[in-house]
C-alpha cells in the first residue's frame, strides 16, 4: 500500500498549489544563482518531509495499537470507507464546522513564526519554513494520515507520510519556476481528478482489509495477523 502514498501525493500536489503554492513562490531563495536556488528549494522540502514524517510517526503508533489489538482488517476497511466519505461529503458541510477551531491559537502561532522566517535567506530559515508549512492544516494531509494509521507501524507510518510528501515535491518545486503557466482553468481541471484518486485509494484499503487473497492488493486473512508460531504447509 506504500505506493499509493506517493501517487496520492503526486495528484494532491495540484491541490497544494492553491493552498501552499503562495508560500513556495515567496520562498527567500537566490534568484541569480540557480545551483544555490535548487539546494534552497530542497532544504525547504526537507523541512516539509520532516513535519510529515513526525506526524506519520504519531499516527503510525496509533495504528500499531490497533494492530496489536488484532483488529487490523476492520481498521483497514474503516479507514477506506472514511477516505471515500470525506471525498463524497460536500465542502459546504465541512465549512459549516470549523474543525481547526480548537487548535486555532496554535495555528496562529505557526503562521506568525512562518511569516517571520521569510525575512531571512539562510538554509535554517528555509528548513523552518518547510517544517512549519508541513504542520499547517491541509485536507489532503488529513486523508494521507488515515493511510498512515492503516500501516499499523510507527516506522511504516513515517515512510507512508514521507512518500506522500515526496509525491508533492515535483509540482511544489516547479511552481517556483512555471507559475505563469499554471492557469486557473488548468488547475481546476486537475483538481477534479483528486477525488477520484482518493476514492481509488480508499477502495484499495477496503480490499486490503477484506483479505481476498489477491497478491499485493488484498493479502489473505492469515498473513494479516501476527502469530506466535509460523503457519507452515
Amino acid at each position: 500500500m506504500l505506493y499509493s502514498a506517493f501517487i496520492f501525493g503526486l495528484i494532491s500536489s495540484f491541490h497544494c498549489i492553491g493552498m501552499c503554492g503562495p508560500i513556495a513562490m515567496m520562498l527567500p531563495v537566490d534568484r541569480n544563482n540557480q545551483a544555490k536556488k535548487v539546494t534552497q528549494i530542497i532544504t525547504y522540502h526537507l523541512g516539509r518531509l520532516t513535519a510529515y514524517g513526525s506526524i506519520g510517526f504519531v499516527f503510525g503508533l496509533l495504528g500499531k495499537g490497533f494492530f496489536l489489538a488484532g483488529i487490523q482488517q476492520n481498521l483497514s476497511i474503516f479507514i477506506g470507507v472514511v477516505m471515500i466519505l470525506i471525498v463524497l461529503t460536500p465542502e459546504k458541510l465541512f465549512a459549516r464546522y470549523n474543525f481547526s477551531k480548537p487548535a486555532f491559537k496554535l495555528i496562529s502561532k505557526i503562521k506568525t513564526a512562518l511569516g517571520s522566517q521569510f525575512k531571512n535567506k539562510s538554509y535554517k530559515s528555509l528548513f523552518t519554513i518547510g517544517l512549519l508549512n508541513g504542520f499547517l492544516p491541509c485536507g489532503m494531509v488529513y486523508v494521507a494520515l488515515f493511510g498512515a494509521i492503516a500501516m499499523q507501524s510507527e516506522s511504516l507510518g513515517v515512510l507512508y507520510m514521507i512518500l506522500f510528501g515526496l509525491g508533492t515535491v515535483p509540482m511544489m518545486s516547479s511552481v517556483v519556476y512555471i507559475n505563469s503557466y499554471l492557469t486557473v482553468p488548468i488547475r481546476n481541471k486537475i483538481q477534479k481528478i483528486i477525488p477520484y484518486v482518493a476514492v481509488l485509494i480508499g477502495c484499495l484499503f477496503i480490499l486490503r482489509g477484506l483479505g481476498l487473497g489477491i497478491p499485493y492488493i488484498s493479502p489473505s486473512s492469515m498473513s494479516l495477523f501476527v502469530q506466535e508460531s509460523p503457519n507452515c504447509h
